[in-house]
């Protein structure tokens, strides 16, 4: 090969290894960028708009107990009910609203970027508050649905068969099924900066399969629980330790320890330039 057809190699293969680099650099600074942003929010703005998220999510156990109730009952009927469950996922992602589990890596890339006390201590109390506050907008849409004619009679065993369905796994294998739906989450974040208007597509198909692989997730499951919990099915001690715990813990694992710790050690050593 002549040497400046070889050069001319070499610059082509760094150009393509620089713009590699550059894309996993710029989105990990678009996700750091909304860490940052997030963690300067006002507590107040986070507990209402983490309260919306907990209302909102209602929309994926709503959308699967309609598919269940209406859709006949044929070995297909499981793929498409599902399709349902990415409904409260779209309106929560998608319209800006607080959902504790994209929080394990929205917040913890700044962290990770320059940790120090001050730093955890603000993702802690971030975390606090918006979980407390989708929990909160679970129980409040979960009396809603409970205790008024908000909806159709034939819709609540639906709902209930849900619910006892996601609460009703040993606490093991709630948390271990939570890490993927942890992995899941992270990962629609990490791809919205970069899906040029492939959002929407993004959210239901990967949402989807959360619920297609009967994997947990704890605020969406939160509004199982709740239901079970308002209408006197389940009481707080098996609600906590047998779920909540769990899926809160294995949430964390795949969207904080796994994810996040993946993607920051793709792009370290080039942050350090």
């Amino acid at each position: 090969m002549a040497p400046k057809s070889r050069q001319q190699k070499e610059k082509h293969d760094r150009s393509i290894e620089d713009a590699q680099s550059l894309g996993a650099k710029l989105i990990f600074e678009v996700v750091r960028r909304e860490g940052e942003e997030e963690l300067e929010r006002p507590i107040r703005s986070l507990m209402w708009s983490g309260v919306a998220a907990g209302i909102m999510i209602s929309l994926s156990v709503l959308g699967e107990g309609i598919f269940r109730t209406y859709l006949p009952d044929a070995p297909w009927r499981h793929l498409l009910e599902n399709l349902g469950y990415s409904l409260g996922f779209l309106v929560v992602i998608l319209g800006g609203m607080q959902l504790f589990t994209e929080n394990t890596i929205t917040t913890v890339l700044p962290l990770m970027s320059r940790p120090s006390l001050r730093m955890l201590g603000r993702v802690a109390r971030l975390w606090a508050v918006v979980l407390m506050a989708n929990v909160v907008g679970a129980f409040a849409i979960a009396i809603l649905y409970a205790h008024t004619p908000a909806l159709p009679p034939e819709l609540l065993p639906a709902l209930m068969d849900l619910s006892h369905h996601a609460t009703g796994m040993p606490a093991s294998e709630g948390f271990f099924r939570a890490i993927p739906a942890g992995m899941i989450v992270a990962a629609i974040v990490w791809m919205l900066p970069n899906s040029e208007g492939f959002g929407f597509w993004v959210v239901l198909i990967f949402t989807w399969l959360i619920a297609a692989g009967d994997f947990t997730h704890v605020v969406a499951g939160s509004v199982e629980m709740a239901l079970l919990m308002v209408t006197g099915q389940l009481t707080i001690w098996p609600a906590l330790m047998g779920f909540f715990f769990p899926v809160l813990l294995g949430n964390i694992v795949g969207g904080t320890v796994v994810f996040s710790l993946i993607t920051y050690g793709q792009v370290r050593h080039e942050l350090t330039h």
